[in-house]
């Protein structure tokens, strides 16, 4: 099964409690719990605020990956791929 991704914050949708809500509560195949819930984003910021928020995470990221990042390269990434995601393609 091919793992999908937070069209927000770019999580791997690993497992049914990374999921998001909709608004009656049934999960969310777009986004994981940290970004929405209960049928509405959780935090209300612009691409570039969410890509800083996602920084602060680095070593948590490299925990699980062969190829460590620096922050600043975390970030040029992220400023590549965060755009191709729904939340932020429309912008």
């Amino acid at each position: 099964m091919e793992t999908k991704f937070c069209q927000s914050c770019g999580m791997p949708l690993q497992k049914a409690d990374d999921h998001g809500t909709n608004k009656d509560l049934t999960s969310n195949d777009d986004y994981c719990c940290y970004c929405y819930n209960e049928g509405t984003f959780t935090q209300n910021v612009t691409m570039d605020e969410m890509i800083i928020h996602c920084a602060q995470f680095v070593d948590e990221f490299n925990k699980g990956s062969d190829k460590k990042m620096s922050k600043e390269e975390a970030i040029a990434q992220m400023k590549l791929y965060f755009p191709t995601l729904k939340r932020w393609a429309a912008n």
